[in-house]
């Protein structure tokens, strides 16, 4: 397959997975109106629990100030531009759709910290006793891309 086909497939992955990340937030936030129910068991294992998440992945380095939002929001663009360029240079499928999914997910929430200062989590999954981060779709998205550009890296042979 070709570099020009590849890059585009990455780009309906990076699309599909943005549009996914932001009509849950909107539903989540207008249709649901998980701010005014705060947390809803979904399944024993999973409930939809309204968090505004000001810091970058699960929370961490989180910041309160004004351009905390600004600053992270501009770091991630870099980084999608970044990964654009690889997506670009992109070889195999599967490192094209996980570049695709892990820009579509970047994006989707530069866009909540562009809009609300912080990002939309709401996915709570928990079993036995242990409790995950909220998360949402596009938090969903760039860890799946990330672990499947490791296993890509994994399982392509090396040449020398």
């Amino acid at each position: 397959m070709g570099r020009s086909r590849l890059f585009r497939l990455g780009v309906v992955a990076a699309l599909l997975t943005l549009l996914a990340d932001q009509a849950s937030k909107r539903w989540i936030l207008n249709g649901f109106d998980l701010p005014h129910r705060g947390t809803v068991e979904i399944l024993p294992v999973l409930n939809f629990t309204m968090v505004w998440n000001r810091g970058i992945t699960f929370g961490l380095l989180r910041g309160d100030g004004g351009w905390d939002a600004v600053i992270l929001g501009a770091v991630a663009l870099g980084v999608v531009v970044a990964l654009g360029i690889w997506l670009w240079r992109a070889e195999r499928l599967l490192v094209a759709v996980a570049l695709g999914a892990v820009c579509g997910g970047a994006l989707g929430n530069v866009i909540d910290r562009a809009r609300f200062g912080a990002v939309v989590d709401f996915l709570h999954a928990h079993a036995f006793g242990y409790s995950w981060y909220v998360f949402n779709v596009a938090d969903a998205a760039i860890v799946c891309g990330v672990a499947a550009l490791v296993l890509d890296s994994l399982m392509t042979p090396k040449t020398q």
